[in-house]
C-alpha cells in the first residue's frame, strides 16, 4: 500500500509499529539512529517517514530540518515529551502531523492514513482509478496573479519559480488561493487539511502558515499575498 520508513531507537516501539503498519499492507524500513535514518530517505525516500526525536547520533528534528533541505515528504513526528515546544518546533520545521508517546495502534494507523490521504498515496489504495483522479486534479489547476498550483503534480510555482510545501502547506494554499479575498477561519483551514479523525489547533495552523510565507519569501522578500486578519482567520490576496 504505502512505503513507510520508520527511525526509532526504542526496539520495542519498533517492533510493535512495524507490525501495526504492515498488518494494515504497508512496507516498513527501520532503522535505529537519525543520522543513518536520513541517510536512507535521502537515498531511498518512501511515501512517508515517521520519526522519533529523541534518538543517538542525530535527533528527529535535526532530521526533519536537513530533510526539508531537499524534500517534501510527508513526515510523522512521534515523542516521548511533554513540552509543547517541541510540538511548535517540529511543525515550524515541516512535520504533518504529531503523536506523543504513548500511544495506541489505532491512533497511529488512523493518523497514517489521514496522511497518506492528504498526500494522494491512499486514494490509489483503495481503488481510485489513478488516471482519472489525476485528470480531475489537473483540472482544478490555479493560477492566482503570480502564484500557480497544479495539484497533480503537487507543483507551486511563484512567477515561474518553484516554492517546494509540504502536502498539508500545500492544502492550506489550495483552499486560501482557491476563493481570493474570501477569509477562512482556522477551522475552515483545519478541514482543508486534516481529516476529521486528526485534531489539530490553532497554534498547529499558524505555525505552518508562517513556514509557508518564509518559504514564499525566500523566492520573492515582498511575498505579502497571505493575510492575517486577526481573530478572525486568513485570507489569499491575488497579486
Amino acid at each position: 500500500m504505502a512505503k513507510i520508513t520508520l527511525v526509532d531507537d526504542d526496539e520495542n516501539i519498533v517492533t510493535s509499529v512495524s507490525l501495526a503498519l504492515e498488518s494494515h499492507g504497508h512496507a516498513v524500513k527501520a532503522y535505529y539512529d537519525g543520522a543513518a535514518g536520513l541517510a536512507a530517505l535521502e537515498n531511498e525516500p518512501p511515501d512517508l517517514a515517521i520519526l522519533d526525536v529523541k534518538m543517538p547520533r542525530m535527533d528527529g528534528m535535526e532530521v526533519l530540518r536537513r530533510l526539508r533541505r531537499s524534500s517534501d515528504l510527508p513526515v510523522i513526528i512521534l515523542t516521548s515529551k511533554d513540552d509543547e515546544i517541541d510540538e511548535i518546533l517540529g511543525f515550524n520545521l515541516g512535520a504533518d502531523d504529531y503523536i506523543h508517546k504513548p500511544f495506541s495502534q489505532r491512533l497511529l494507523i488512523e493518523r497514517v492514513k489521514a496522511v497518506l490521504r492528504r498526500s494522494g498515496i491512499e486514494g490509489e489504495e483503495n481503488g481510485v482509478n489513478g488516471a482519472a483522479a489525476a485528470a480531475d486534479a489537473s483540472a482544478r489547476a490555479i493560477k492566482r496573479g503570480k502564484l500557480t498550483l497544479d495539484p497533480a503534480r503537487h507543483d507551486c510555482l511563484w512567477e515561474g519559480r518553484p516554492v517546494k510545501l509540504t502536502v498539508t502547506e500545500f492544502l492550506l494554499l489550495q483552499a486560501l488561493a482557491q476563493r481570493p479575498g474570501f477569509v477562512k477561519s482556522r477551522d475552515n483551514l483545519m478541514d482543508a487539511a486534516y481529516d476529521d479523525q486528526v485534531y489539530v489547533d490553532d497554534r498547529t495552523i499558524d505555525s505552518h502558515i508562517k513556514r509557508m510565507r518564509k518559504k514564499f519569501r525566500e523566492v520573492d522578500p515582498e511575498f505579502d499575498a497571505i493575510e492575517t486578519l486577526y481573530g478572525v482567520g486568513y485570507r489569499y490576496r491575488e497579486t
